[in-house]
């Protein structure tokens, strides 16, 4: 029994590493360190900030993402930075797309399958409940969720500052 458990936790130590350098090889900056546990899709678009955790994040499209410090998500997250162009010269949509950008501030928490369409900014220390669809700009220590996305209740701001003060970040 043993012998199974440290082959359960040597596989997935293997298959973080693996992860994290597919990440950091895809990227276009970041700043680290960062773990990844899950399969995460990340482009040349894409500038991270340090302590970052991943446990499955997608994102599609060409549009810039930014992700600040700290940050946290759960697993099959996907990030939509690109939209087919419906007022272009074809019916639905022509072979133009349009990009827009998301920034992600620092201490933020996506929980599972969070999706977040590009034009969003999540401000700092917001939380996003899990299943959510993040249409619209989320501000700062918010606590939002639902599709879509809303701001349901709000972190405790001075106990926030206080373990931010203090350095106390996981």
């Amino acid at each position: 029994m043993n012998f199974i458990k440290f082959l359960f936790k040597l596989y997935n130590q293997l298959k973080t590493l693996i992860f994290t350098m597919f990440v950091k090889k895809r990227v276009g900056s970041f700043i680290g360190p960062i773990k990844v546990n899950g399969y995460s899709k990340l482009n040349k678009n894409c500038h991270l900030g340090r302590n970052l955790h991943f446990n499955g994040l997608q994102v599609l499209g060409g549009g810039k993402v930014t992700i600040g410090d700290n940050f946290h998500s759960g697993p099959e997250c996907l990030f939509i930075t690109q939209n087919h162009n419906i007022n272009g010269t074809k019916l639905p949509y022509d072979n133009t797309y349009i990009y827009k950008k998301i920034n992600i501030g620092d201490n933020v928490w996506l929980g599972s399958r969070v999706t977040i369409l590009g034009g969003v900014n999540v401000g700092e220390g917001a939380v996003i409940q899990a299943g959510s669809v993040v249409v619209k700009s989320i501000p700062a220590y918010a606590i939002a969720g639902g599709h879509p996305c809303k701001v349901f209740s709000e972190r405790n701001i001075e106990h926030y500052t206080k373990l931010k003060k203090e350095g106390m970040f996981h």
